[in-house]
């Protein structure tokens, strides 16, 4: 199997390289690359709070119960554990304030603070991951009549600031011990179900309590806010207040990063066209990976149209450096940890596709006017041998190659989850 692999990706090399594509540069630019792999696909984005609040009326909805689920914190890091050693590379934990280690007790979210994740950045030390952070707006009694920072009940927006900047603070210590920066990104579920002529009140109240809970500056080196958009909800079908106009100009007058999600516009709405405008106005962007269904946001993460055109704009901008890519969804009916592996592997090999096309020649046509060819070398280069180089880069990083971790995965089901309650 090793030497099949290997020779297959000499044989790729050569074709790669009559092009004058160096494969073995491209897969150490694709090893730089971390993902920053979500928590809550391992839990139905249940949390450790161990309130008794379901997601109604957050804007989002888990479908399914695939059994196995972890149910506590020593279950739920051993399932981390299992999908990291099967994804190539060296990746980050994108971790929501609610799963925080509240062993002691969960003393409400506008009072979390450092200590409750302290445990975590133990566990990413021994493992040498790094941490992102999510500020948790959803599943709680606070959000009422779907609204957060947007409420018009002062004390409910009080609440929910205090929360935001608890969750700045985390970060900060978080990327601080680390000693690599932490990215905060900040998504709320507000919105209305059907028409309101308070649109503009609500942006209002919003634009006012982002600059309370932002106003304090965290060294850049410890973290960065980013701020993520979304077109409607469960829920909020009619309205949501943090549109995507909403928070470009948030981020364009606050020089800060923007998060764009795949999942979160139109079914035909292209992310990829959004990146050279978004570039030219903001320094960082941060994109969550997912997957749109008709009206969901949150499939798992398929080797498509729509991801290979994301990871093509981002390399063709020149902005690579300039990116951090985080997964985005959760899927409950099916086994969670091959979810968290197709969804990562899919997003990497994507990103490799875009790395091996031939952008300089295209270019060079394109400049020439000869736009038959530009085409014609793009199309053909969708059926280069870029699997036998996924393949290779898989060995080399010690994880299963090909589709050989399906058996990884059933036999940790038949050996772990199969035995939970």
């Amino acid at each position: 199997m090793n030497s099949k692999v290997k020779q297959a990706y000499q044989a790729a090399k050569e074709v790669y390289s009559g092009y004058g594509i160096n494969t073995d540069k491209i897969l150490q630019t694709l090893d730089q690359v971390s993902l920053s792999i979500h928590c809550w696909q391992a839990d139905d984005v249940a949390g450790f709070e161990n309130v008794q609040e379901g997601l109604e009326g957050s804007g989002l909805q888990v479908t399914g119960n695939y059994p196995g689920k972890a149910g506590n914190m020593e279950e739920f890091r051993m399932d981390l554990d299992k999908a990291f050693s099967l994804i190539p590379g060296n990746h980050r934990l994108s971790l929501h304030a609610s799963y925080g280690d509240f062993s002691d007790g969960f003393p409400g979210r506008d009072k979390i603070g450092p200590k409750h994740f302290q445990s975590w950045v133990e566990w990413a030390k021994t493992r040498n991951i790094k941490i992102d952070f999510n500020s948790t707006f959803f599943a709680h009694p606070n959000v009422k009549d779907g609204y957060t920072l947007a409420s018009k009940d002062k004390t409910i927006r009080q609440y929910w600031i205090e929360h935001g900047k608890k969750c700045r603070e985390i970060s900060a210590f978080i990327g601080k011990e680390q000693g690599s920066r932490c990215v905060h990104n900040i998504w709320i579920p507000d919105g209305s179900k059907d028409i309101t002529p308070s649109r503009y009140e609500h942006r209002s109240l919003l634009k006012d309590s982002l600059d309370k809970m932002l106003a304090k500056k965290y060294p850049a080196d410890q973290m960065i806010d980013s701020v993520e958009s979304k077109l409607f909800g469960i829920g909020s079908e009619a309205f949501v207040v943090g549109s995507h106009e909403f928070y470009f100009g948030y981020a364009v007058q606050n020089r800060m990063m923007l998060t764009l999600d795949i999942g979160h516009f139109h079914p035909t709405e292209s992310v990829a066209d959004k990146v050279s405008s978004a570039f030219l106005f903001i320094d960082e962007l941060l994109f969550h990976v997912t997957r749109g269904i008709r009206w969901d946001s949150d499939h798992i993460v398929a080797f498509n149209d729509q991801l290979t055109e994301l990871m093509q704009e981002i390399v063709w901008t020149g902005k690579l450096d300039k990116v951090s890519l985080g997964l985005d969804f959760f899927d409950a009916t099916v086994n969670r940890i091959g979810a968290y592996v197709i969804g990562a592997r899919n997003a990497q090999k994507a990103l490799l596709l875009a790395l091996l096309m031939p952008t300089k020649e295209m270019v060079e046509y394109e400049n020439q006017g000869r736009y038959f060819e530009r085409l014609a070398l793009f199309e053909e280069f969708r059926t280069k041998p870029f699997g036998a180089l996924w393949d290779y880069y898989c060995l080399s990083k010690s994880v299963p190659v090909g589709e050989s971790y399906i058996s990884e995965i059933q036999k940790y089901e038949e050996e772990v989850l199969s035995k939970r309650d």
